[in-house]
């Protein structure tokens, strides 16, 4: 299964709303939405990265809430909570143009994302990609 594809010359207003679904993939939730109401079938273009910008901010928020929990709990434990205090004070301290090391290997892998989009193809995220063309099977 090849994943560089290229698509039908997407038009600039179907890769700007692509990219600003990376970017707030809340944006990408409402034009589904909108789609959905007007009854238009949106282009595969357009529905492969709005539904990844949505898996991946999913994903994203899933295993922030867990490592959140996860360390708040083993803070709770003597000997741990020095050690998790360091490790979420060097992860969480700005260091690369202001941004903290997370933030900014977030923002190279949003550019990434973006990046595929502009030249007209998908952009692949091992496992998210493959879960995003199984379910549109068919519709892309």
């Amino acid at each position: 299964m090849p994943y560089y594809r290229n698509y039908a010359k997407p038009s600039v207003f179907e890769k700007l709303t692509a990219a600003l679904s990376y970017i707030f993939p809340l944006i990408g939730f409402v034009f589904i939405i909108i789609a959905a109401l007007m009854k238009k079938d949106l282009k595969p273009f357009l529905k492969y990265h709005i539904f990844q910008s949505i898996f991946i901010a999913f994903g994203l928020w899933l295993i922030l809430t867990g490592l959140t929990y996860l360390f708040n709990l083993l803070s709770y434990i003597p000997v741990l909570k020095n050690i998790i205090g360091m490790i979420t004070f060097f992860l969480n301290t700005p260091i690369i143009l202001g941004f903290s090391i997370i933030t900014f290997i977030y923002c190279m892998f949003i550019l990434y994302l973006i990046f595929g989009v502009i030249r007209g193809s998908d952009s692949y995220v091992p496992w998210v990609s493959d879960i995003i063309k199984t379910n549109l099977k068919g519709q892309i």
